[in-house]
């Protein structure tokens, strides 16, 4: 069982930055592809951005690309999302998730485990 737990949301003002790190107990992230997936209220739950398990693929969602960027240090066994420029529009629980196939996926039903989420909420 690999448990997730994510943190670095906050409050924030419009075109400030937050860095979301997602960490790991229980196993290794080494092996797992990983991905950022938000939820706004009363809104489905989103694809943000993800990468492999070697950290040589990425993908990210066309609303933050250019803005957003995902990295992973294996040796800390963690998951980063870097968020600059943000928007109000950006303001949604973020949770990161965890693929034991390896791959860089959009999709959320590829993947395996999931964190309880943090709170980012952007201020106009």
């Amino acid at each position: 069982q690999v448990q997730l737990v994510e943190s670095g949301g906050g409050l924030v003002q419009a075109g400030g930055s937050l860095r979301l790190s997602c960490s790991a107990s229980g196993r290794t992230l080494r092996y797992y592809g990983m991905g950022w997936f938000r939820q706004a209220p009363g809104k489905d739950q989103e694809f943000v951005a993800t990468i492999n398990w070697s950290g040589d693929s990425t993908a990210y969602a066309d609303s933050v690309r250019g803005r957003f960027t995902i990295s992973r240090d294996n040796v800390k066994n963690s998951v980063y999302l870097q968020m600059n420029t943000l928007k109000p529009e950006d303001s949604a629980v973020y949770y990161c998730a965890a693929d034991n196939k390896g791959a860089a996926a959009s999709d959320k039903n590829e993947y395996d485990f999931w964190g309880r989420g943090t709170q980012v909420t952007v201020s106009s």
